[in-house]
């Protein structure tokens, strides 16, 4: 050690001189508008549109209510029909059960 300096002789223990933050924040900007960069091109390429409409796809949403409104009711499925035999069954079975009683 240096007496005169209070450093050491060899450099070890010291603080180096250049500092990485920088050249790790520019990398960091770097990847993030490569990023950027991708994600407008590919929405470029594939047709879609950049921006979203959300008035485009209510209307869409209310015309197939609309649709699905105004077309008749369908007729019963297979677990209605189930629903109802179910019904009956018990009915039969609560008035056995008060004739033998």
């Amino acid at each position: 050690m240096d007496a005169a300096s209070g450093r050491r002789r060899d450099g070890r223990g010291e603080k180096s001189r250049k500092c990485s933050i920088g050249c790790v924040s520019r990398l960091a900007a770097l990847l993030v508008l490569a990023f950027a960069a991708a994600l407008y091109l590919r929405a470029r390429r594939s047709g879609e549109p950049a921006v979203y409409e959300p008035a485009e796809e209510l209307r869409t949403k209310l015309a197939q209510s609309r649709a699905a409104a105004d077309e008749p009711p369908a007729e019963p499925t297979l677990e209605q029909d189930l629903g109802v035999r179910r019904r009956d069954v018990h009915e039969r079975a609560r008035g056995a059960i008060d004739e033998l009683s």
